[in-house]
């Protein structure tokens, strides 16, 4: 393993693919080094985990509610009595209107994507498509080294 890497040939086939998936050692260290990569390369990075996000679409780029846990309290007009409804901005939308001029791009770095279904991997890997400006990065498990393919190689077909 080469202790000082340039990290080109990964992001020359972040920007040729739009979504990669990664296996990465479990002691760390390396996701770091390749966040600091793709930074010097001109992208912001969003580091977010995959666990509890629901649905990714309206997560990412549409505004969408979110009820907290009620913890008891109900509400008090004839809605559903599990609490009210608080609604949130997209993140990744958001984060695209404040990128500033130069940027290339936003990289959505996401942690634990094993725990994501065959269908988010696909909306995963034609978001890119949808919005040339953002490219994703999904760590789907641990490996011995730091690798990586697209992620369209981790769809399985039907």
């Amino acid at each position: 393993m080469a202790l000082i890497t340039t990290g080109k040939k990964f992001i020359k086939e972040l920007e040729s693919a739009g979504a990669l998936g990664l296996y990465v050692p479990l002691e760390g260290g390396y996701e770091g080094r390749y966040q600091r990569r793709v930074r010097a390369a001109g992208y912001e990075v969003l580091s977010i985990s995959a666990r509890g996000l629901g649905d990714l679409s309206a997560y990412l780029l549409d505004v969408h509610g979110v009820r907290p846990p009620h913890l008891g309290k109900k509400t008090t007009l004839r809605d559903s009595a599990v609490g009210y409804i608080y609604y949130a901005a997209p993140i990744a939308k958001t984060h695209l209107e404040a990128l500033p001029p130069e940027a290339k791009g936003l990289v959505i770095w996401m942690m634990e994507g094993a725990v994501l279904s065959q269908q988010e991997l696909q909306y995963l890997t034609t978001l890119p498509t949808i919005e040339p400006r953002i490219k994703i990065v999904l760590e789907m498990g641990g490996g011995r080294v730091f690798q990586w393919k697209p992620l369209r190689d981790f769809i399985v077909a039907a």
